[in-house]
């Protein structure tokens, strides 16, 4: 299962991410970046700075499989135990696409028991970003939709790479399905009541313009300006102290992480209710065939 992964990062994980102690390494200076990768994200920590680069490194689209979304869980956690990281930007490695949301093939004819891991990892990876105590900055460098923009709408601030072709948002009623309850809070506290009811009805899906001017995103520019740009925010983020802004963000998102983890087990129950219909299991299989052509 996932939550046991997440929970407890592998003990190796966690002595090999550890900085060493004078006594460990007498004489020798500490590598200024330590990088950890798996298949599927690559992690890169400056401890002079103490802010790593995670980046998403699993073509063709970065799709929220279970096993990305298990390998993203243990790098957060790797990151949030480690004294020398304050904060994190999460990018992607993969060309014109930060990540293309909730992995369809494991929604489409699992069983109830895979629909409820899968589920509960989704959940997982939300109540991480948005709870983290880290300064999380999102730097979206190609297009993200539904659950990629739910990545991107959980971390503290967000930076576009200003292309027509770029799009985000979350665009689930397009697939026939429905945001759950977390994601539309997420969307309300980011862009307002208004502009997320007209556009979680219609999916919409924004334009780097659009989603600038409605909010969504907090700023755009250039491809080749991104990364510095967003070491640039971070700069400026983790210049107050850690435990002023950690208790303020707390206190504003609480509310809406409490109600999810109040109601975990029902939100899982709802998924699979919903994911097993023969409606929506058609839907998703006439979505994945329009992929294939798209191919």
């Amino acid at each position: 299962g996932v939550l046991p992964l997440c929970r407890q990062p592998p003990a190796w994980g966690r002595a090999a991410w550890q900085s060493p102690g004078p006594l460990q390494s007498p004489g020798l200076p500490l590598a200024p970046c330590r990088a950890f990768s798996n298949n599927k994200i690559l992690v890169e920590l400056d401890e002079s700075s103490g802010v790593a680069m995670m980046k998403f490194k699993s073509p063709p689209v970065n799709s929220l499989s279970l096993d990305f979304l298990t390998e993203f869980c243990i790098s957060l956690e790797k990151l949030e135990n480690d004294r020398a990281c304050r904060g994190v930007i999460i990018t992607s490695n993969v060309p014109k696409i930060f990540s293309s949301g909730l992995d369809i093939t494991e929604m489409c004819g699992k069983s109830t028991e895979h629909y409820a891991e899968f589920w509960r990892a989704v959940q997982e990876i939300w109540l991480r970003v948005y709870g983290s105590n880290m300064v999380t900055i999102a730097a979206v460098n190609g297009s993200s939709p539904a659950g990629g923009c739910l990545v991107a709408l959980s971390c503290d601030y967000r930076i576009m790479v200003e292309n027509p072709k770029f799009s985000i948002g979350l665009n689930e009623a397009q697939l026939g399905i429905v945001a759950p309850f977390w994601f539309k809070d997420t969307f309300v506290n980011v862009v307002g009541h208004r502009v997320a009811e007209r556009s979680l009805q219609l999916g919409s899906l924004h334009s780097a313009a659009e989603a600038h001017k409605i909010g969504l995103v907090d700023e755009l520019v250039p491809e080749e300006k991104l990364q510095e740009r967003a070491v640039a925010v971070m700069a400026e983020w983790l210049a107050l102290p850690d435990h002023a802004r950690q208790l303020t963000k707390s206190m504003m998102r609480k509310a809406v992480l409490d109600r999810l983890v109040a109601h975990r087990e029902e939100d899982i129950q709802n998924f699979i209710s919903f994911i097993s219909k023969e409606s929506i299991q058609k839907s998703l299989r006439r979505y994945m065939e329009m992929l294939k052509k798209k191919k």
